[in-house]
């Protein structure tokens, strides 16, 4: 086996407020491998953002209390900001959520596009140029040449997704974060931006990290998927494996309130009872108990952790780990 390229161990991040402190990210662990493309699925406020953030040394005003961040066996909680600030773009790059707030307004879009190209590769201006006009282009925004010598407001929302895709792409980072790439766009760039993802991940064996909400994309982009709650990791494997035989409450329940095309019969939605826990003051045992309807004593006391269960998956609850299937998702 190759030596993963990015091992995050026991990372716990958190956020103090005058009530209390925020538990955003809670001991969550994964690992990715060159080339490969892993998902991190979650209803919103389930640690997804902030585990990227966290890895990128970007939580302010979030603390990392403990935990390592390993890039190729370095530890990027223990480097410099000048180190950290030489990694960011160059070896692992973001493509943030909100393109809206996300580009300086005082400067062109191609200019910032060029940005992280002329910085890490000390090329001249009018070449870092020439890449952003190309990845512009490439990530389907017409006139490029053109474009690129316009500011953010004049860009649509979709558009401005797409530069912030550009310039996430311009320097081919070993691992790229892509944080809702896609939350913006008509379901055709969407299409054009996936397969511009996958080209990126096979021709450059960039390790891709899809934070989405949207398990269409998932199922068709990544060979392995993690499933956050309440800042803790509650399932994980194949894709293949943990859609057709969910092993977590929560990932059953997220599976059963999406519609289906291949459904036999056309059945209202089932969403999720209640709602997402108080990261200030979890519930007792496992957080998701209170919406939970497989849950047994013990869950209400006992805090799971992240068990195998079957070959292949990973789950933090104590009713699959006692052999119950959970079936009709």
């Amino acid at each position: 086996m190759a030596q993963p390229l990015l091992e995050v161990h026991d990372l716990h991040t958190v956020f103090s407020t005058k009530n209390g402190n925020v538990k955003a990210v809670d001991g969550v662990s994964f690992e990715i491998n060159p080339g490969e493309t892993l998902g991190i699925v979650g209803e919103s406020g389930s640690g997804k953002s902030v585990t990227a953030l966290s890895v990128m040394r970007l939580q302010r005003p979030g603390k990392i209390l403990s935990g390592e961040v390993l890039f190729q066996g370095r530890d990027l909680t223990k480097v410099s900001e000048g180190e950290m600030r030489e990694i960011r773009g160059q070896d692992i790059a973001m493509i943030f959520q909100d393109p809206m707030t996300s580009m300086n307004p005082v400067f062109r879009t191609g200019w910032q596009v060029a940005e992280p190209v002329r910085l890490h590769h000390g090329i001249d201006k009018a070449k870092a140029m020439a890449v952003a006009v190309s990845m512009l282009g490439k990530v389907g925004i017409p006139t490029p040449e053109t474009r690129a010598r316009d500011y953010p407001h004049q860009f649509s929302g979709g558009m401005r997704q797409r530069a912030m895709i550009a310039m996430g792409l311009t320097t081919t980072p070993k691992v790229l974060i892509a944080d809702e790439p896609t939350t913006a766009l008509d379901v055709t760039i969407q299409a054009q931006i996936l397969d511009l993802l996958r080209n990126v991940n096979r021709d450059f064996g960039t390790a891709t990290i899809l934070i989405t909400h949207n398990l269409g994309v998932v199922a068709g982009m990544c060979e392995r998927v993690m499933v956050m709650y309440a800042g803790r990791v509650v399932e994980s494997g194949p894709t293949v494996d943990v859609f057709a035989h969910p092993k977590h409450p929560y990932t059953w329940s997220l599976l059963r309130s999406i519609p289906r095309l291949d459904a036999e019969r056309h059945e209202p939605l089932k969403p999720i009872a209640g709602l997402p826990p108080d990261l200030i003051d979890l519930p007792s045992g496992c957080a998701f108990h209170p919406r939970c309807q497989f849950k047994v004593e013990r869950c209400t006391r006992d805090t799971p952790v992240l068990n195998r269960v079957g070959e292949t998956q990973l789950a933090a609850c104590w009713v699959t780990q006692a052999g119950v299937e959970l079936k009709g998702a």
